[in-house]
């Protein structure tokens, strides 16, 4: 009976430990599973577009959520994917593209990465080739032998200058690349290290908008038979043109193109959760809008345009409410 009675207690003093100890950092929702009361947004290099959006929305969960959301600086597209699929952020930035090769374990993804879904489209990323407005660089074909920023080492922008390079029949063999981020790149284009960048983002991008300032800066058209070349092979890439007067500078329009932001999301978060915060983003776009310009660019009826990887159910319903199908 004693051995019996010990045993009792040590059972019940596990079940209070066990109560004790319940994570407090998650909620239950409607459907019985945990919802988190702390959301993490990868987003990029400050001097990207998708920091100050990331920031923009953090304060609508905040504010529509009643929880504490965080915009975390990022090597962006690539990196994001990666933290997404391993539960270290719960949201996140990155460019169709991307998501599809991290979905599917093909480009710069060995592997198929688990646990990411996509909530919406966002904007055009355009793929911009940024020089000094008085560079003798003219084409893409002249940056042999020259220092070029290709992004942040395993970014979407890297990926996308890679492609680019190879569509004109060049390589990092016939250029010294320099991998940097935008606000890095735009402090060595300032300083005379390279000549020039690729910038994969809204238009204007703040680094580059930064640089024209301070002595003007061009966009050069990539050309026909590049971009033949690249819409051949990626699919995903759309025709953009760089208006003239986008940057100090910049006197004419430049023919390029363009992949598509996306937002995405830990598939594990349950489907009411996610319905919460699409929910909450969609219906203060205006507060985006004052965040950056390309906030201004998101609208609830192009959201579904570009996606090739599932979307999550909780922002599908959302979607669907409001006569949006993918």
């Amino acid at each position: 009976m004693i051995k019996r009675g010990l045993f009792s207690l040590l059972a019940l003093f596990v079940l209070v430990i066990a109560g004790c100890s319940s994570s407090p950092s998650t909620s239950s929702s409607s459907e019985g599973e945990a919802d988190p009361t702390a959301v993490t947004i990868a987003t990029g290099g400050t001097g990207g577009v998708y920091y100050p959006l990331g920031g923009g929305m953090a304060e609508i969960l905040e504010s529509e959520l009643d929880i504490t959301a965080t915009a975390q600086v990022t090597g962006a597209s690539v990196e994001n994917m990666q933290l997404l699929s391993k539960g270290d952020v719960q949201v996140s930035f990155t460019q169709n593209d991307i998501a599809d090769y991290a979905v599917n374990g093909t480009e710069v993804f060995k592997e198929k990465l688990d646990g990411i879904s996509a909530i919406s489209t966002l904007y055009p990323e355009i793929i911009q080739l940024v020089v000094a407005a008085d560079s003798d660089i003219n084409s893409i074909e002249d940056l042999k032998g020259k220092k070029v920023s290709v992004g942040a080492p395993g970014s979407g922008n890297e990926a996308n200058s890679k492609q680019i390079l190879k569509a004109a029949g060049l390589s990092y063999d016939d250029i010294e690349e320099d991998l940097k981020s935008y606000a890095d790149s735009a402090d060595s284009f300032k300083d005379g290290l390279i000549d020039a960048m690729f910038v994969t983002s809204g238009v204007p991008n703040a680094s580059v908008s930064d640089i024209a300032v301070t002595k003007g800066v061009r966009v050069i058209s990539l050309g026909d038979d590049v971009i033949s070349k690249l819409k051949e092979e990626y699919p995903f890439f759309i025709d953009e043109v760089v208006p003239k007067g986008s940057y100090d500078g910049q006197e004419e329009d430049a023919t390029t193109v363009a992949v598509l932001a996306a937002l995405t999301v830990n598939s594990d978060l349950s489907e009411d959760f996610v319905y919460k915060l699409t929910k909450a983003i969609y219906e203060n776009l205006d507060s985006l809008g004052s965040k950056h310009d390309k906030g201004k660019e998101i609208t609830l009826d192009t959201a579904l345009e570009g996606l090739t990887i599932p979307v999550h159910p909780g922002a599908e319903k959302y979607f669907k409410e409001k006569g949006i199908s993918k």
